[in-house]
């Protein structure tokens, strides 16, 4: 059977920290591991995680739950903790305040996992909400029915929780600390050329699997976030491919 990480990295995470919680618990497949990156939290985040690992083993025995808090160097540093710490076939981050749209997004990614060879990437849509779950839009930014790397020289077709890696290939690919707000872009596209170098599938389940929390990271530091992405881009598809994208970008905003 496919075994699924879902990593979820707190920090003061008090407020937003529950719904996460509660949104596995309520996840109906049976083969999850759920690793807690905590940066040492000073408010109740790891009292609630404790709490919530009672419950785990009382409505997932076969759930396997990993609680580390201590001090890292910053989000992508914690997600790299979470990447070593996986051990399931597939990884997916799933932060404070963010939670899965359905009972059923797990098994409806182990199912569309389960094709031999095993997919690289399991992706989908994404709904945004609010600092108290209440649904707001849709993410602007919508993933093409065909995935590749060079999807992303259109911006962030599909957001970060809504993408299911193959841990092998994550793994391989830890996310780059230079970037301090964009490396999650880096990390998605290092993953999807893997997965063109092994010629392995990417698949689109065309479901809403992730509701996404508007203030996040790269919402709070948007314009340091624009800046590392387009270094990112420059990076991955170089300068002139890059340009010529974002002058598209205002052409397009300008047109609208």
């Amino acid at each position: 059977m496919i075994r699924i990480t879902v990593i979820t990295i707190t920090y003061n995470a008090s407020a937003v920290l529950q719904r996460t919680l509660d949104s596995l618990l309520c996840q109906d497949y049976a083969y999850v591991e759920h690793v807690v990156v905590d940066g040492a939290s000073k408010d109740q985040t790891v009292k609630m995680v404790e709490a919530y690992q009672t419950q785990v083993a009382a409505m997932h025995p076969d759930w396997t739950l990993k609680l580390k808090s201590e001090p890292d160097g910053g989000l992508y540093d914690a997600m790299n903790k979470g990447l070593e710490r996986a051990t399931g076939d597939y990884v997916v981050f799933m932060n404070a305040g963010d939670c899965f749209a359905a009972d059923d997004v797990l098994s409806t990614v182990a199912h569309a996992a389960s094709q031999d060879p095993h997919p690289a990437v399991i992706y989908g849509n994404t709904d945004i909400v609010d600092n108290e779950g209440n649904f707001l839009f849709p993410r602007r930014l919508q993933p093409p029915e065909k995935l590749s790397w060079k999807s992303f020289r259109q911006g962030m077709l599909v957001c970060h929780q809504s993408f299911y890696a193959r841990s092998d290939i994550a793994k391989a690919h830890p996310y780059d600390l230079k970037y301090r707000h964009s490396a999650d872009v880096k990390w998605c596209i290092e993953v999807m050329k893997e997965a063109e170098r092994r010629k392995l599938a990417m698949i689109n389940t065309h479901k809403v699997l992730t509701k996404y929390l508007r203030e996040g990271d790269t919402t709070v530091h948007h314009r340091a976030s624009l800046w590392e992405r387009f270094r990112v881009m420059t990076e991955e598809y170089g300068w002139l491919t890059t340009i010529a994208m974002h002058v598209w970008f205002v052409v397009r905003k300008v047109k609208k």
